[in-house]
Order: structure tokens, then sequence, then C-alpha cells
């Protein structure tokens, strides 16, 4: 059975959620999936969005909180609202209230832009 893309796109922030971070972009991004960052990095293809988000991942001490404000779906638009708070191995602290923009093509994401408030 077909999944409608709001059943999708929960289940992703349930991930997200809970720090799957990693795991999320495995399990919902396409092959060649692109992403855009409030600085201007770019990744091309869910293999080097992986390796970043290990990296990333792997420099995170402690989750105090992943908080989702809102989300909505506009037909192969969705729109997520975040707040991350991490304590990260190197002493500093990350607190990052954020939007994603997401992209979606047959239930996979095919582009997310992060919007940081």
């Amino acid at each position: 059975m077909e999944h409608s893309l709001n059943e999708i796109f929960s289940a992703k922030n349930e991930m997200v959620k809970k720090g799957q971070i990693v795991e999320a972009t495995e399990k919902f991004f396409a092959p060649n999936a692109k992403t855009i960052d409030f600085d201007g990095t770019v990744t091309n293809g869910k293999s080097e969005m992986l390796t970043k988000m290990g990296g990333f991942a792997g420099a995170i001490a402690k989750v105090n909180g992943i908080t989702l404000h809102n989300a909505s779906v506009n037909g192969d638009v969705s729109f997520a609202e975040f707040t991350f708070d991490f304590d990260m191995k190197d002493g500093s602290k990350i607190l990052w209230h954020e939007i994603l923009r997401t992209l979606w093509q047959n239930g996979q994401v095919v582009e997310e832009q992060y919007f940081k408030a």
C-alpha cells in the first residue's frame, strides 16, 4: 500500500525528534538528494549527506532536546520547524531554531533546505 506523504513526513519527523538524524537520512533521502544549508553549504547526493550527518552526529556529546514546533505539507513540499539543543564534544553548545523545507518525489527527499531563525 502506498503511504501518503503526510505519513512519510511524520515518520521522518519522529526519527529526527529521537535524534536519529543519520538513520532518517538513510531511510528517506533519494540517492540524488541535494541539501542546502543556511550558510550556503550544498551536499549533492545521499552519500555526501550521510558523511556530513555522520560527522555531525559523532560530534554531539549530549542531546538536550529536539523539539518539533510546526509541520505542514503542501503538495510535494513539506515544512518542519525544529529547535535543536546539543552539547558538543568540543565543549560548545548548539541551539538552532530551524525551518526545514523539503521537496519530495515518490516518497523520497529530493531536496532539503535549512533556514535558521
